[in-house]
């Protein structure tokens, strides 16, 4: 199995860790609670709702601040989501590792569940029909309760298998049996540095936020919004959201994701800040990143129309040439 996730077939979008798609339905499957992950989501964002104004300080503000920015731009953002997901640029394993330590430290899960649940999710919404689970399709309170405290049993689900260099991996396979327990050193050393308002603000109300953010975007960025392309014959689209592309490193850049999933570059257009995309260009200086993979420079798809005048400036030739003329 290949380890290039979200890559082009023949112009056609593709992930590679799941099979059996012949015969999984996208569209039939039942809610069912997800204990672990619905306490440990309850828990801390009732201890960031109770606890936080009790412990609130500045300094424990401003803690919150740089370690949701760092973790959430290195550890989900780069090394889960462009790196780990969708192999959007090479890098020496060290430094995959190491930003994949990053991503759990942000809190909502184990590196092997969150590709499962990525790519499940993202070959369900290219279906011509997908269950309500999977495209957002409630109103926000009871998207966002679903989200957090359930999981989708599917009737007739696929084959999921991360393959080799992420199933395989002993430290990866180490981090999903213990993502929850990395919180306690960080726990202990914001203690030590700054007291309780440090612990509280660095661990509990930055894990809840982060979390409850993923899903706010997610559901925001499915739902509604400019687009410069449309996925032909999905069942749900991506939408760019601007005013959420800070505080998601430039994952809000929906519609581009969707359109070039294995791009690195989230953020196309003049004025879309792409704070991950600028991490990767840093590690290309560096010399820490190579075969970075953009629009420009990924093998033609098909299955996308241009929705906007400016949809094709970036984009390489061959991928304009396949395109079909901007909608009106």
């Amino acid at each position: 199995m290949s380890t290039v996730r979200g890559e082009a077939d023949k112009g056609a979008f593709k992930v590679n860790s799941l099979s059996g798609l012949d015969t999984a339905d996208a569209a039939n499957g039942t809610p069912v609670w997800d204990p672990a992950r619905s306490i440990w989501n309850m828990g801390f964002i009732a201890g960031a709702l109770v606890l936080g104004p009790l412990f609130f300080s500045w300094s424990a503000f401003a803690v919150f601040l740089i370690l949701s920015g760092f973790r959430l731009c290195v550890g989900h953002s780069v090394g889960f989501h462009r790196r780990l997901i969708h192999r959007s640029f090479e890098c020496p394993k060290w430094l995959e590792r190491t930003m994949i330590y990053v991503g759990v430290l942000v809190g909502m899960g184990g590196p092997i569940w969150t590709v499962g649940l990525h790519d499940i999710r993202d070959w369900a919404q290219r279906q011509e029909d997908c269950h309500w689970f999977l495209r957002h399709g409630r109103g926000a309170l009871a998207d966002g309760f679903y989200y957090l405290n359930f999981r989708l049993a599917f009737d007739n689900p696929p084959h999921f298998d991360p393959g080799p260099g992420i199933g395989d991996d002993r430290f990866y396979l180490f981090l999903q049996k213990t993502w929850m327990l990395h919180q306690i050193p960080v726990a202990l050393l914001l203690y030590w540095l700054g007291g309780w308002p440090w612990v509280v603000w660095g661990v509990v109300v930055r894990v809840a936020v982060c979390f409850t953010m993923h899903w706010y975007i997610a559901h925001h960025a499915h739902r509604h919004g400019p687009q410069d392309w449309i996925v032909d014959d999905a069942a749900v689209q991506g939408y760019n959201i601007g005013w959420l592309a800070i505080p998601t490193m430039g994952e809000s850049w929906h519609s581009n994701h969707h359109a070039f999933p294995a791009s690195a570059r989230h953020g196309l257009y003049k004025g879309q800040i792409d704070p991950g995309w600028e991490f990767v260009r840093l590690l290309e200086k560096l010399g820490l990143a190579w075969d970075v993979r953009t629009p420009a420079n990924l093998p033609a798809r098909t299955g996308l129309t241009p929705v906007s005048a400016r949809a094709l400036e970036a984009v390489g030739r061959e991928q304009a040439s396949l395109a079909r003329e901007p909608a009106e």
